[in-house]
């Protein structure tokens, strides 16, 4: 059985950007890394590095999701990634199936050239600004459907991954993510969140620091 591993930024970028577009269905999507998989075959683990915001008002295969995906695409071979994965949320708070979500056809295009293709769906029932679950449903593409998997053979870098991101919640610090419906609004904005990713591995790293000072005082 394939194991798939988020890095926090990937995780944390799906969740901002649910969060900050409440009122509307969001997608985004979702980066391996390359370099960990043996090909494009199935029942392979992956290696979820990053994400990418991309709509809440654009959900569907139209010029500017031809656009955003060609870039993101040039962009991840240069950082040795593969688009690996799709991810959104409802805009309906009782809908948390993949059959709701917008923008199936980014998914489906996705798997035919990735057919271990993952499909992250966000679990609207549990979100709110303290996480005490990771509020994902994860699918994967196999025989032609999308497959729920286990969310036991889904493990996250970071043991404080919940945390983490309970804390930027809080600090509203989704206000500050960028997709590519407010890049092409706005060119001079960053897709790819780069202070963002910063502040992840900052809080990241300030957590690990403090577990390593309680372990040399006990």
């Amino acid at each position: 059985m394939s194991e798939i591993a988020f890095e926090t930024k990937a995780y944390a970028k799906i969740i901002l950007h649910a969060a900050k577009y409440p009122h509307c269905a969001v997608n985004g999507l979702l980066l391996a890394d390359a370099s960990k998989l043996k090909d494009t075959s199935r029942n392979q683990d992956i290696d979820i590095v990053d994400a990418v915001p991309l709509f809440h008002h654009s959900h569907y295969v139209t010029p500017m999701a031809e656009v955003a995906l060609t870039q993101i695409e040039a962009t991840a071979q240069v950082e040795n990634s593969i688009i690996a994965g799709y991810y959104a949320a409802c805009e309906n708070f009782k809908d948390n199936t993949i059959e709701k979500c917008p923008g199936q056809k980014i998914a489906e295009k996705i798997a035919d050239n990735f057919p271990s293709a993952l499909f992250v769906v966000v679990d609207n029932k549990k979100f709110g600004q303290n996480l005490e679950s990771p509020a994902i449903k994860l699918h994967q593409h196999s025989d032609g459907k999308w497959k729920l998997k286990d969310m036991k053979n889904v493990m996250f870098y970071d043991t404080y991954v919940l945390e983490t991101v309970s804390h930027m919640l809080q600090k509203g610090v989704q206000k500050d993510l960028v997709d590519f419906d407010n890049y092409l609004d706005d060119l001079t904005l960053d897709w790819t969140n780069l202070g963002i990713q910063k502040l992840v591995s900052s809080l990241t790293a300030s957590k690990n620091a403090t577990d390593s000072s309680e372990e040399k005082e006990d």
